[in-house]
């Protein structure tokens, strides 16, 4: 069931971010939506997703795919859900005004999560501690242990759901992270139905 009111979900969008990273949970939060919507005409939509980057240019994504951001770091809305997609993430981490805007989005929302190597970026900015229990892509648990040797980082898990941290691997791990937090918001029941209706084999936790 959707919830009253509207929960906003801003997704990172910066140069070198991996596609599907950021479109896979892109695509799980609208389609519950509309899936709300279309089981209950009058009632709000579950989810407001919008991009958010630094400026309003054109992101380039890895594979050369440029998107349109919704709103930059200077006027984006108080989010429910952070997503921090993965990618080539060199370079964001460089960048002290995207830290500075994680840092600060991270405190007022309810959820934040990573999607594959976007754990690097929650690292970098401060979100992620040593008392979080964390995951990244299965290629990066080495280095994302090296750099930040204080946290937890845990190789297997699909993704590991900390309350208001969750932090995902791969990129369709982040589609079955996403669709964890659809049924943790808005219920098991829109959760399947949005998998159903994405034609997503959805695989949870035993």
């Amino acid at each position: 069931m959707c919830v009253n009111p509207t929960l906003r979900v801003a997704i990172l969008a910066f140069d070198d971010v991996e596609a599907l990273d950021l479109a896979g949970p892109y695509e799980v939060f609208t389609t519950a939506s509309r899936m709300g919507q279309r089981a209950a005409p009058d009632a709000p939509p579950c989810f407001e997703v919008t991009c958010v980057a630094r400026s309003m240019a054109p992101v380039r994504m890895r594979a050369g795919l440029a998107v349109l951001p919704g709103h930059s770091f200077a006027d984006a809305p108080r989010a429910d859900v952070l997503i921090v997609p993965g990618g080539v993430v060199d370079t964001a981490m460089e960048c002290s005004a995207t830290l500075e805007w994680i840092a600060r989005a991270s405190r007022d929302a309810r959820i934040t999560a990573s999607v594959c190597t976007g754990a690097f970026l929650l690292a970098a900015s401060g979100v992620l501690r040593s008392e979080h229990i964390i995951t990244t892509h299965w290629e990066d648990i080495a280095d994302l242990r090296t750099r930040f040797p204080s946290l937890n980082v845990q190789e297997g898990p699909r993704w590991i759901d900390q309350g208001s941290i969750v932090t995902s691997a791969g990129i369709t791990a982040g589609i079955d992270m996403s669709l964890h937090l659809v049924a943790r918001l808005a219920g098991d029941a829109l959760a399947q139905r949005t998998a159903r209706q994405m034609d997503f084999a959805w695989t949870r936790p035993d």
